[in-house]
Formats: C-alpha cells, sequence, structure tokens
C-alpha cells in the first residue's frame, strides 16, 4: 500500500500532509513521507478559546451521551485498525503487529470509557448532624492538554482522550512533532465519528478535540495557560522536571507519565522458559524504545550463567529489519540521535566493566539513513551509574545477586519507578516483592513482564516517573473536580463538632 492510498483510507486529506513547515521521515529508511504545518501562539490561542467554548456545551451533555460519541469512534478504529496500525509502523519503526496492538489499544479503552460514562460514581457519605446528607459528585474539570511522546503515537493521547470526552472534558493534543502523522489521523477518525453523533452542538463539533503541532516552544505555551486546568505530559523525565513546576507555578493539575529504568528478578526457583520469553518481549520489542521496556536483569547466582547463555543464543537469531517485513522482530531506533545515545551507553557501559554482547549497526547497507541496530546485552559488575541510567534503547544490563533483600534493593536502586516484576515459584518471594518493602514501582508483576499493560488498570510509576495515572482503574478522577456536598433536610441548624453559636 502506498502512501497516499495509505491516507485516503485514514480519511486523511493530502493537503494536509503535504506543503507544510515541518518534515516527516520514517525511520524505515530515513526518507521524507510528508510535510505538516505547524501552529504558532497565535493559533494555539485560538484553539484553547475554541476549547472553552465546547467545554461550555460539553459539560451539560450527560455523560452516557457523551459516551455515545466514544463509542461511535471506537468504531471507526475497528474499521481503520489495520491502516492506522500501519501508519503507526511507518511514522514509529515499531513492527505491524505492535502497530496494530497499539490501536487495539485505542479500542480497549473507548470500551472502557463507555462503560465508564455510567459510573462517574461519587459517595454517599455518614453526617453526624441530624437530618443532614453527604456526598460526593464529580464535574468536568475543563479544557485538557495532552502531550504525547514518539514511541505510542495514539495510543496514550487515547488513554488520556477518551476518559476525558466522557468525564466532560475538551482535548488539545500536542503529538510529538516526530509523529504528527498519526495524530492527524486520528482526528480525521474522530471527526468521522462526530458526522455519525446525533445532535452535536458546532462550538462542540469545532473544539472538542484539535491538533497542536509545533516543537517545545508550542509546547511550553500549552503548558502556560492558564485556561487548561489539566496537562497530560508522557515523556522524559527531563521533560517531566520542565512541565510540573510550569503548570504548579499557575496552581494547575499536572498528570506526568515519565522516564522508566525496568527490572526483572529472576528467582532460583523460577521457570526459565517463562522467564526467557518474557525478556526477550520487554527487552527488545518496540526496538527497546517503551517506557516500559526491561533494563535490568537481576539474576540469582545459581541461574545465572545458564540463563545469559540461553538469551545471547535468542538474541543472535532475533530478526532485526524493516516493521513492515512479516519475519521482522525488531525494527529501526527512531533516529541518529538515538542510535548515538545507544552507542554512547555500551561505551561507557564496557568503560564501567561490563561486557558487551550485540548493540552494532546493522542494516546500513540497505538502509544507509535509517539506525537497526543489534539488541544488547551487557553482563556488568554491579548497579554502575551508567545501568541507573535510561537509555531508549534495546540494551539490557545483567547483574547477579543471592539474597532477595539484595536483589531489591538492586531493583529499588535508581530514580525511576515505573514497572517491574519478578519471576519465582515461591510464593513468599512473591508476596514480598509484592509488599510494602519490596517493589517501588506503580507496575508490579509476577511471573509476567514489565511491558504490555492492559487498559483495565491504572498506567504511571513513582519518583521519577512522575506519579501520574492514565487509563483504568479510577484514572478518570484525575478528569474531573470533586464536590462535597452537604444537604439539610430539616428545619434546625446544627453545626459540625457540636459548636453553639449564638445567643438564643
Amino acid at each position: 500500500m502506498d502512501l497516499k492510498t495509505l491516507f485516503r483510507s485514514l480519511d486523511l486529506e493530502i493537503a494536509a500532509v503535504s506543503g507544510g513547515d515541518l518534515a516527516v521521515h520514517s525511520p524505515i529508511d530515513g526518507a521524507e513521507i510528508a510535510r505538516v504545518a505547524t501552529h504558532d501562539a497565535a493559533a494555539l490561542d485560538a484553539m484553547v478559546t475554541g476549547a472553552e467554548a465546547a467545554f461550555a456545551t460539553w459539560r451539560l451533555v450527560p455523560p452516557p451521551k457523551r459516551g455515545e460519541l466514544v463509542r461511535l469512534f471506537g468504531d471507526e478504529l475497528r474499521r481503520a485498525r489495520e491502516p492506522l496500525g500501519r501508519l503507526v509502523a511507518v511514522e514509529t519503526g515499531k513492527i505491524l503487529p505492535e502497530g496494530i496492538g497499539e490501536v487495539q489499544e485505542m479500542i480497549d479503552i473507548c470500551d472502557f470509557a463507555v462503560g465508564l460514562s455510567r459510573q462517574l460514581y461519587g459517595l454517599t457519605i455518614a453526617s453526624e448532624r441530624p437530618g443532614h446528607r453527604m456526598m460526593e459528585t464529580w464535574h468536568p474539570l475543563g479544557p485538557v492538554g495532552v502531550i504525547s511522546a514518539f514511541n505510542f503515537p495514539v495510543a496514550v493521547w487515547a488513554w488520556n482522550a477518551a476518559l476525558a470526552f466522557v468525564c466532560g472534558d475538551p482535548v488539545l493534543w500536542k503529538p510529538s512533532e516526530k509523529t504528527p502523522l498519526c495524530a492527524l489521523a486520528c482526528q480525521a477518525l474522530l471527526r468521522c465519528a462526530m458526522a455519525r453523533c446525533d445532535g452535536l452542538a458546532p462550538a462542540v463539533a469545532a473544539g472538542l478535540s484539535q491538533i497542536v503541532i509545533g516543537g517545545r516552544e508550542v509546547g511550553a505555551a500549552l503548558v502556560a495557560d492558564r485556561r487548561m486546568p489539566l496537562i497530560s505530559a508522557t515523556g522524559s523525565s527531563a521533560m517531566g522536571r520542565a512541565v510540573g513546576p510550569a503548570v504548579a507555578q499557575r496552581l494547575g493539575r499536572s498528570l506526568l507519565e515519565l522516564g522508566g529504568n525496568n527490572a526483572m528478578i529472576v528467582a532460583p526457583s523460577a521457570d526459565l522458559d517463562l522467564a526467557q520469553r518474557a525478556i526477550l518481549f520487554a527487552a527488545v520489542g518496540t526496538a527497546g524504545q517503551r517506557c516500559t521496556s526491561l533494563r535490568r536483569l537481576i539474576v540469582h547466582e545459581d541461574v545465572r550463567a545458564g540463563l545469559v547463555a540461553r538469551l545471547k543464543t535468542a538474541y543472535a537469531s532475533i530478526p532485526v529489519g524493516s516493521p513492515l517485513e512479516p519475519s521482522a522482530l525488531v525494527g529501526p531506533l527512531i533516529d541518529r540521535r538515538a542510535f548515538e545515545a545507544m552507542q554512547k551507553a555500551l561505551k561507557q557501559a564496557a568503560a564501567e566493566g561490563g561486557t558487551v554482547t550485540g548493540g552494532e549497526r546493522v542494516l546500513e547497507d540497505r538502509y544507509p539513513d535509517a539506525f537497526y541496530v543489534r539488541p544488547a546485552i551487557v553482563e556488568m559488575p554491579g548497579q554502575t551509574a551508567i545501568v541507573t541510567e535510561e537509555t531508549f534503547a534495546p540494551i539490557l544490563y545483567v547483574m547477579g545477586y543471592r539474597e532477595l533483600d539484595e536483589a531489591i534493593a538492586l531493583h529499588n536502586g535508581v530514580a525511576q519507578g515505573l514497572a517491574s516484576c519478578i519471576f519465582t515459584d515461591d510464593l513468599r518471594e512473591a508476596e514480598a516483592f509484592l509488599g510494602p518493602a519490596g517493589s517501588d514501582c506503580g507496575i508490579v508483576n509476577v511471573n509476567i513482564g514489565p511491558s504490555g499493560a492492559e487498559i483495565g488498570g491504572a498506567f504511571g510509576g513513582e519518583k521519577d516517573t512522575g506519579g501520574g495515572r492514565e487509563s483504568g482503574s479510577d484514572a478518570w478522577k484525575s478528569y474531573m473536580r470533586r464536590a462535597t456536598n452537604t444537604i439539610n433536610y430539616f428545619r434546625d441548624l446544627p453545626l459540625a463538632q457540636g459548636i453553639v453559636f449564638g445567643t438564643d
């Protein structure tokens, strides 16, 4: 399928992806595939004004009716599942099954949000005063700014947008400047859903969902705008350190999904076949460019040598190639900068005593302007400085341990706290890892890798990962404001805490 046909299958107008000032390149071969127009501060100001107008009407629409739009959007995604997944592969370099799987995540969160639209529950609270009732009510918050990263160019927006829409909030989405086509395609599909949604007010249709394209400057303007009560930002911890204080300075809310330096502990009782399969998917999938990628492997000394030997054999046979080829399991890194960061990290690891297997550039003759690499295994003498850093590349650092407490200390001894796992058949070890003295991450798994979270559970982490939660569970509360209500249905006016006020 050529690109023009692909764009048309996603209801993307060719004019929208040609003639702009931002060149879009595919990491598959480095070729320019489109040009899109960027937005300046004046354009952003008009978008925020449009979002405010949409909010004034959308917040009054009953939540189940808001859910109907999300249901229709889910239908559009089902129709476009393969072509949108292909566009994800073309624009990010992840293999086609992963691209299609990312679209499936969007469909899943739409289903979740439709059900949620009838379950925005508040509590009924016992009052200490006779003739009184207390309760909580939840109301729409306002326009939400979503800043997403290149590696999940559609799913992360959908996690936010589907919940925001049913909660009554418009969304302004600033995608990565590396993946604007996916955002424009999602917007086109949402427009199709809007056209099928009965009774959608013109202001809502115009301002409920808008795409902001540009670099750091327009992102900073979005973050600083006081009319945006919530900024949901996904990216590096460094980005979060800039976004968080900027939003806090104006007393807004931020939902931060930042870096991950995820680890797996492999205990002596572990099923090594199961662990090996989990390691391969988590460490090399998306060419190591997931926030939940496995980066540190902490293996009991009794099984370390055998497991490492098995992994080296498996790594040597991993098919690296174009993500559109059915045989490929690992596609390219996003760009030259990512490749150079990987090589710098491997060089530092070797200087710190590591033994490096793999990591070299491949397919350079076939794709001179793209950056394919062999995933790397680095056997380390301990958790050195480079191991504590997150390098967005397929590098797996391997360390050993003797006692579980030692392994947990290594596991928690990094700044990030996103995803974690242990492979063990020992119930006591599993429960210790899940408990308060175990993993300090937001995602804690047993006998399953750190990647591949389902939308039913809230996604996010602690420490330098930012503390935000997206997707399932009660993450919807981030997109609403809570009111505590007290209703007096007696004719007396008793005060709380037994206070008596007055001269009667």
